[in-house]
């Protein structure tokens, strides 16, 4: 039996493939490379599509999906002195528990709706600003970031947000999206389903990579001295933080969409080109180093690399990075929720019992 539920099929899925060996990316017959560059609410129509009544085009989703984010701001209300002490990531999953369970379209724009606006309004709140409302007549993740600094974004940080949250919209069986499908398989709602993926999601080994990142590219400085700090880190035993994945054995191939995304802000004049050139010297000596120390492991640039320096170009805290991540992700939890709802059954393994046995009388 492998350790992790490794190799171990749970689900059939229509929604994404992740293909570890070649690199590849499908979500719902669609090359990653093709959909990265579309607006968020593309992303949701494609995922959501056959798993809801009702479901509008992208436009018309687009609409409802505003709406939705005027509706849930009004939980924003509970967010009490106690609550603002809590991580982001903490404090989100708080305020989301405040919605009711359904399984119903306008429960998930709701659900979709709450990362997106309760995010911004905690950042906004722990700093003593008052949190915005949304505007729903703005695009996604234009009215995010919106709400996140008071001012209309420029269009290549509306664009970066929209290709990040689309990257990490679906992401195949791992685990905060496995804990979503066991709780939908209770049929208890989605938004119970989505509170235990955010669960899993604040677990370290899942989704709170990005922000060491930064601090790996603050202690290296320049380029210059990356490789040097880099041995040094790897003498003392540490993980580089931003390469290797545990199912990728080539590069990851959402790096390579939001590594994009950062070049298109550098040269728009929404992020610090010098930072995007450390940030490539530290990713070049890297890649160099662990192939000549560990030329047994296929250790390449990861997901979280990019997503760091996009991030903190959009002005979110390296604390709030796991709740930006939840703010894309939710959409597939959502669907894969549904899909197990729909057409699977309730999720009960079986356990390999290995503790003492009781002792049998002579």
């Amino acid at each position: 039996m492998q350790s992790g539920l490794e190799d171990v099929v749970a689900a059939e899925t229509v929604l994404s493939d992740v293909d570890g060996l070649n690199g590849r990316l499908i979500i719902r017959g669609a090359s990653l490379d093709d959909l990265a560059g579309q607006r968020f609410e593309a992303i949701v129509t494609r995922l959501f599509g056959g798993f809801f009544e009702g479901l509008p085009d992208t436009d018309g989703l687009a609409a409802a999906l505003g709406d939705a984010r005027a509706k849930v701001f009004a939980n924003v209300a509970a967010a009490d002195r106690q609550l603002l002490q809590l991580g982001p990531v903490e404090a989100v999953r708080a305020l989301t528990a405040r919605l009711a369970d359904g399984d119903d379209l306008p429960t998930a724009l709701d659900l979709l709706a709450a990362a997106a606006v309760f995010t911004p309004a905690v950042l906004r709140l722990r700093e003593g600003k008052p949190a915005i409302p949304p505007d729903p007549h703005l695009a996604h993740s234009a009215d995010v970031l919106r709400m996140l600094t008071g001012a209309m974004p420029a269009p290549a940080s509306a664009k970066a947000l929209d290709t990040y949250l689309t990257t990490v919209s679906d992401h195949g069986l791992n685990a905060s999206t496995f804990a979503a499908r066991v709780v939908a398989s209770t049929q208890a709602g989605l938004t119970s389903a989505v509170l235990a993926a955010i669960s899993a999601l604040k677990g370290p080994l899942h989704g709170g990579a990005p922000g060491p990142v930064l601090d790996m590219l603050d202690a290296i400085g320049t380029p210059e001295q990356a490789e040097g700090w880099l041995d040094g880190a790897l003498d003392r035993g540490e993980r580089l933080m931003g390469f290797g994945h545990r199912v990728y054995r080539v590069r990851d191939p959402r790096a390579d969409a939001l590594k994009t995304a950062v070049r298109t802000m550098v040269a728009e004049g929404a992020v610090d080109p010098a930072r995007v050139k450390l940030a490539e010297g530290v990713e070049a000596a890297a890649l160099a180093i662990l192939k000549r120390r560990k030329p047994d492991r296929s250790l390449d640039t990861n997901v979280e690399f990019y997503t760091a320096l996009l991030l903190e170009a959009l002005g979110f805290p390296r604390d709030a990075f796991t709740a930006v991540f939840a703010m894309g992700r939710t959409a597939g939890w959502i669907a894969h929720a549904r899909e197990q709802v729909l057409g699977g059954r309730l999720i009960r393994p079986q356990s390999v019992y290995v503790g003492p046995r009781p002792q049998q009388a002579a």
